[in-house]
């Protein structure tokens, strides 16, 4: 909050529109399965509230004149995206892919984000500056697995091996070991990520943009695998 409240000031004095990039921490159980930018925001996590909290400020900033837009997706993935679960999680960098992990579970739908296509999606929204309004939230829908194994099938195709083992991520592990380390509790909090089958509407965005910026997934697979150093 701290950074963001500069951030607030710096966009006042220069009279820039700030860009946040949103999640879907943001939302509780009462706005399952279907996330719209008008769902309610009540999220159980400590994360989620501070994004919520985060949120709310530039909502109130903009009564001072203060611009500002939230672009909010699902897990990020592509060929420079640093720490994220496809990269942290599903394969292992700098390594050929012998094996796939899962983080969750069969038939559990779950959402991508292509940063290429999230950017450009930024871009051509910032481009129509004349029609924003102060305050501006868009939901970006990227690659929705609707059975939670598309993603992994992808990394197959892209590697030539459909046979390529798929791991289930060690949760337990992760469980007992999360009250000493402080990167298993965090990732134990966004746990039900995983567990729920949350999707983004991007009805609006498509109202404004015409279309939503989409690489197929075998593209977008093998730019990101090759970026890591997996291929």
């Amino acid at each position: 909050m701290p950074m963001l409240s500069s951030t607030i000031a710096a966009a006042q004095a220069s009279g820039a529109r700030v860009l946040l990039p949103g999640t879907i921490y943001n939302y509780g159980p009462d706005a399952f399965p279907v996330l719209r930018e008008d769902s309610p925001q009540h999220p159980l996590t400590r994360k989620g509230a501070i994004r919520v909290d985060m949120e709310r400020a530039l909502r109130d900033a903009a009564r001072s004149g203060v611009r500002s837009l939230v672009v909010r997706a699902g897990d990020f993935f592509g060929p420079a995206a640093g720490n994220n679960w496809f990269s942290q999680g599903l394969v292992k960098p700098g390594r050929p892919v012998s094996s796939i992990t899962c983080p969750g579970r069969n038939g559990v739908g779950h959402s991508w984000a292509y940063l290429p296509d999230l950017a450009q999606t930024m871009v051509q929204l910032l481009e129509r500056e004349s029609t924003l309004a102060l305050f501006e939230t868009f939901h970006f829908r990227g690659h929705w697995d609707a059975n939670g194994g598309e993603m992994v099938e992808a990394i197959r195709r892209v590697i030539g091996n459909p046979s390529a083992p798929v791991r289930k991520f060690p949760w337990l592990v992760v469980t007992l070991a999360s009250p000493f380390v402080t990167l298993f509790r965090e990732m134990m909090e966004m746990r039900y990520l995983w567990k729920e089958p949350l999707q983004l509407s991007n009805e609006r965005l498509v109202q404004v943009l015409g279309a939503e910026p989409h690489t197929p997934l075998d593209v977008a697979v093998r730019t990101t695998l090759e970026g890591l150093g997996c291929l």
